[in-house]
């Protein structure tokens, strides 16, 4: 079992910066990848951007060059930088883990998310 907790969201006004943290604790050792997703509101879940273990991540295209996926691996923490938030932004934004067992089974952990509201 692993537990993701995120904490930093908050309110903010368009074009200000805001960092999410993602705190994993349990099983941390089948964590592979993470990542973060959002949904806003009346829209469908949104990849924002995941991190492999060796460290390459990938974004979606709505965040590519104003957000940065990052990862504490000792700290078992995980980071989204988001700078010139727009109103579109905002969103519930979730930590997730992929999880590999040790027969090799793959699942998805989430957290419980975390609200960002850029006002205009």
């Amino acid at each position: 079992q692993v537990e993701l907790v995120e904490s930093g969201g908050g309110l903010v006004q368009a074009g200000e910066s805001l960092r999410l943290s993602c705190s994993a604790s349990g099983n941390t050792a089948s964590i592979t990848g993470m990542g973060w997703d959002r949904q806003g509101p009346g829209t469908s879940r949104e990849m924002i951007a995941r991190i492999r273990a060796d460290g390459s991540a990938i974004y979606g295209d709505s965040v590519k060059g104003r957000f940065t996926i990052s990862r504490d691996n000792a700290k078992n923490t995980l980071f989204l930088e988001m700078n010139s938030l727009r109103p579109a932004d905002t969103a519930v934004y979730s930590c997730n883990a992929e999880l590999r067992d040790t027969d090799g089974r793959s699942s998805r952990a989430w957290g419980q998310g975390t609200q960002v509201t850029v006002a205009s």
